[in-house]
């Protein structure tokens, strides 16, 4: 068992100074330097299993450190194999962003007349349009809701004003022609309250279309 476990103690000090090369290495180099130390840790894995099964074969004195040994060669291993892994993820996440910035960057120039543009990016355009087309929503819908609530509470006080008005002239005792002039002007007023409900929808739906 001692010459297997000196020789993935070695091993897994070669790779943790392999380590070090990951930072160093070009692009070119990069994956082959990771292929590479994957191999290595691999490899420190499969001994680490014989070793395992060679300490539970120590004599009974011995067992107990080798087993001890061995877990501590094992936790080192795991410590490497989520190191390696976590800078595959931070290559992958700067090699996209990499992809991306070149792919802006790539973007030609267009002229029209003296101005020169830059095509945006249709995903992002889109998505600024719908946050304004919403925002635009929004707007409408709390304007015309103050505007339904404040027809509403026109509607409302001119009920109380032509009622009070009735009660008044049966206490006047005025005529009838004077009631039916009332009763005209309050019919008036609700027809130019549903007029302007309606203004007020066909207002909003042609805001809406010009947005989109």
């Amino acid at each position: 068992m001692e010459p297997l476990y000196q020789q993935t103690n070695k091993q897994v000090h070669e790779v943790q100074s392999h380590m070090g090369r990951l930072e160093t290495a070009d692009k070119q180099a990069l994956h082959l330097v990771e292929k590479e130390i994957q191999a290595s840790i691999d490899q420190v894995f499969s001994r680490l299993e014989r070793l395992e099964i060679l300490s539970s074969k120590e004599p009974p004195n011995k067992r107990q450190n080798a087993k001890l040994r061995v877990d501590q060669l094992k936790y080192d291993a795991q410590h490497l194999q989520t190191a390696l892994r976590n800078f595959q993820h931070r290559r992958y996440a700067r090699e996209q962003q990499e992809r991306q910035r070149e792919e802006l960057l790539s973007r030609t120039f267009t002229t029209n007349d003296s101005d020169t543009t830059i095509p945006m990016d249709e995903s992002l355009q889109f998505n600024s349009s719908l946050h304004n087309i919403h925002h635009g929503m929004d707007d409408l819908i709390g304007g015309g809701h103050s505007i339904l609530e404040g027809l509403r509470a026109q509607r409302l006080t001119l009920k109380g004003t032509q009622k009070k008005i009735l009660d008044i002239a049966n206490m006047l005792g005025l005529s009838n022609t004077v009631m039916r002039l009332i009763e005209k002007r309050a019919f008036q007023d609700k027809y130019l309250m549903i007029g302007g409900m309606l203004l007020t929808c066909v207002v909003m739906f042609l805001v809406v279309q010009y947005l989109t």
